[in-house]
């Protein structure tokens, strides 16, 4: 029973394991590979939760340490690329020997340290989400540089390369993560389709959009998921 109630702990250790390693090649500008880590810890941020519920051994060390490797992994990660691509794209001069610009990038972390803090003392987020979930902002940053390597397109190319669209991204990144919109959760409670209909409808268009668009395919699964949110919200306003 010891070892059980240390095995969430362990995993979510490796979840920010996996950040830092991704910060690493984050600082190195290799995206490709600090965004299969950060996938990696992702992956693990899911299963040290779903292990705390199956051997019942939910803790609030546990709650404080999720949230802490969240940071690193979902937070600092992508504030970091932002700020490398904000650095190889910005035309404006430095300060002294400074560049100012790019430090901009780092909202992106900020706001996902307000929102993983307001995460823990927020009771209407139990089984869904107000606000963007901080590895899903995590993917829709690293996915950008990915997409600007492999892309045939110029017209995506001048975007992802245009300081104030890069600005633009990492201001939106900053509040969506802290925006008052209610998300529709992806967990499914009853096997019928009835029940289902708005998470099948989203999986299988992220998964067709995934297989054409590869890594483009990224951010627009993100971009539909908030999308689809609030047309939801509104028709059961209606």
């Amino acid at each position: 029973m010891i070892i059980k109630k240390h095995i969430p702990n362990i995993i979510t250790l490796l979840n920010l394991f996996c950040g830092c390693i991704a910060l690493v090649f984050a600082f190195n500008q290799d995206f490709e590979m600090a965004f299969y880590f950060v996938c990696l810890g992702i992956f693990l941020d899911f299963f040290d939760g779903f292990f705390a519920r199956l051997f019942k051994v939910s803790s609030p060390l546990g709650l404080q340490l999720d949230s802490l490797a969240d940071m690193v992994t979902s937070g600092v990660v992508p504030g970091l690329v932002m700020f490398q691509m904000m650095i190889d794209h910005s035309s404006i001069a430095p300060v002294g020997h400074l560049q100012l610009f790019p430090y901009l990038g780092f909202l992106i972390a900020l706001g996902s340290c307000y929102r993983l803090a307001n995460f823990n003392i927020d009771t209407r987020q139990t089984d869904s989400f107000i606000g963007l979930p901080t590895p899903a902002n995590a993917l829709f940053i690293l996915s950008l540089p990915l997409v600007l390597k492999y892309t045939d397109s110029l017209f995506i190319v001048e975007i992802l390369t245009n300081q104030w669209v890069l600005l633009v991204i990492a201001l939106l990144s900053a509040y969506i993560l802290n925006a008052e919109i209610p998300l529709f959760s992806l967990k499914i409670k009853k096997f019928n389709f009835k029940d289902n209909v708005l998470q099948i409808v989203f999986l299988i268009c992220s998964l067709l959009l995934l297989i054409f668009l590869q890594y483009l395919g990224i951010p627009l699964v993100i971009l539909f998921y908030v999308l689809l949110s609030v047309v939801h919200n509104k028709m059961l306003k209606k």
